[in-house]
């Protein structure tokens, strides 16, 4: 394998590792954003809210 290779491969590797921690994050907090009630919910906006 030459250097590009190497380089190539630690970048995706770090990009694919990256981006599966960010999905997980992601998926982790509408699970977690969908079990608050809507009364505690911090949001700026509401559905009550006329705009």
């Amino acid at each position: 394998m030459t250097d590009l290779g190497y380089l190539l491969v630690g970048w995706g590797v770090s990009l694919g590792v990256i981006g599966l921690y960010s999905l997980s994050l992601v998926r982790r907090g509408r699970t977690l954003a969908s079990r608050v009630p809507a009364d505690r919910r911090r949001w700026m906006t509401t559905e009550s809210d006329p705009k």
